[in-house]
């Protein structure tokens, strides 16, 4: 029977916490990008520290407590109530953003960096909440659609958060405008968060162990143990490797290899976002509901296969001389139309690929050690992402441009993709 997902648009079981998530993800991507901004074109200039710097600090700051705190978080969510913890933790994300305020006042790049720590906490946390709580509230025959709306959500809310706060924060009132937005988006998010129904706590009994590095290695040696949770969680962490690369690569790309300026970024990040969002929805036609791996490998394979004409699109295209094109001028090319064609078909493909996993690990999963599990993957997703924005650094600095660096990543996704197959089988 045809799973139809709109019922669950309908429901409590699900509307509030995909909308606690939405704002939480808007809100995470609206400030960080705000940030990047803000140090890249004024605070750096004050403290002469270079941007580029910064920046890269920023983006290391925002990732570590994924490492420190998500063994705890996956202890917390496992031993007590889910429901109100999304709320303590929507509760600090509001005082979190006041911080934030007055450190946007203050022009203090430090304290916004350490802002941004605080926020990356928050989402440390939030993390196995919001991924445990799904199969506590929806049907196994949901968890697909369900997956599906969060997935498509989260890159939305990444995309406009990423456009919102880039855009506006260096306008005339762009610093008021922001800091309003970010203190309204996270009390929306918690009085979302209060209607998220209760559920009952699978580990009630669980001693919580505080020795962050000996939990962290427990909780990621139990989760990969199983083999089938092994290639689900590598292949969830090599989805966002591959993700994180196209994302951070898009301004330096579209800037250097194409001549292009900031409306070329954000038509590419409104393609990818789109896509990812499309594939996720197409998932859940293809399954019917039905929790399974089949696709992963076609739709990896179809990534590669569009990775690598996007490298050859990419060679392809002549860069206009004289300042840099827009959009319109990007497009006026046919080579411009095959390279969002590539990233469009790269996108669709990654959303195809990442529902059933998530799904999966859900579903397949110890219900005792859910959390814990989950927060197993966010620990190797951070780890993957770190690594692959240290390899990409590590090849630009040897000499590699950025398609070759697109190219190589095409292949080894056909050799996660062999690997995947695996998981199907």
């Amino acid at each position: 029977m045809r799973q139809d997902l709109a019922h669950l648009l309908r429901t409590r079981r699900f509307v509030p916490l995909f909308v606690t998530q939405f704002l939480g993800a808007f809100n995470d991507n609206q400030f960080k990008n705000a940030l990047v901004i803000l140090i890249l074109y004024r605070l750096s200039e004050r403290i002469a520290i270079d941007g580029g710097i910064l920046v890269t600090l920023a983006a290391g700051i925002f990732i570590l407590p994924f490492f420190l705190f998500s063994a705890l978080a996956g202890q917390l969510a496992d031993k007590f109530e889910k429901s109100r913890q999304i709320r303590l933790v929507k509760l600090c994300e509001i005082l979190i953003m006041v911080l934030a305020v007055i450190g946007f006042i203050s022009g203090g790049p430090y304290l916004l960096i350490g802002i941004l720590f605080l926020m990356g906490t928050q989402s440390a946390f939030f993390g196995p909440l919001k991924y445990a709580i799904l199969p506590d509230h929806l049907k196994p025959g949901e968890l697909i659609g369900g997956n599906a709306f969060v997935e498509a959500g989260t890159f939305l809310a990444i995309l406009l958060g990423t456009i919102g706060g880039g855009l506006i924060i260096l306008t005339a009132h762009g610093i008021a405008i922001i800091s309003i937005s970010i203190v309204l988006t996270a009390l929306a998010g918690y009085l979302a968060s209060r209607a998220i129904p209760e559920a009952a706590p699978p580990s009630p009994e669980l001693k919580l162990n505080l020795n962050i590095a000996a939990e962290t290695w427990i909780l990621v040696r139990e989760a990969l143990a199983p083999r089938e949770m092994r290639l689900t969680i590598l292949g969830i962490s090599w989805f966002w490797l591959v993700g994180a690369t196209f994302l951070a690569q898009f301004p330096a790309l579209v800037k250097i290899g194409l001549g292009a300026d900031q409306q070329v970024v954000t038509l590419f990040l409104t393609i990818f976002s789109v896509g990812i969002g499309i594939g996720s929805l197409l998932c859940n036609r293809l399954l019917d509901g039905e929790i399974s791996a089949r696709y992963v490998p076609l739709a990896m394979f179809s990534m590669t296969l569009f990775i690598l004409d996007f490298y050859f699109s990419l060679r392809g295209f002549i860069i206009a001389p004289g300042p840099l094109t827009g959009a319109a001028g990007f497009l006026s090319q046919m080579q411009g139309w095959r390279i969002v064609v590539d990233l469009l078909a790269i996108s669709i493909a990654g959303g195809v690929y990442i529902v059933p996993l998530y799904a999966l690990m859900q579903a397949r999963s110890r219900k005792i050690a859910r959390a814990r599990t989950i927060a197993a993957n966010n620990i190797l997703n951070a780890l993957f992402m770190a690594a692959g924005a240290a390899v990409a650094a590590a090849m630009m600095a040897a000499g590699l441009s950025i398609p070759v660096i697109f190219l190589l990543l095409g292949v080894l996704n056909a050799g996660a993709a062999f690997l995947m197959s695996g998981l199907s089988a």
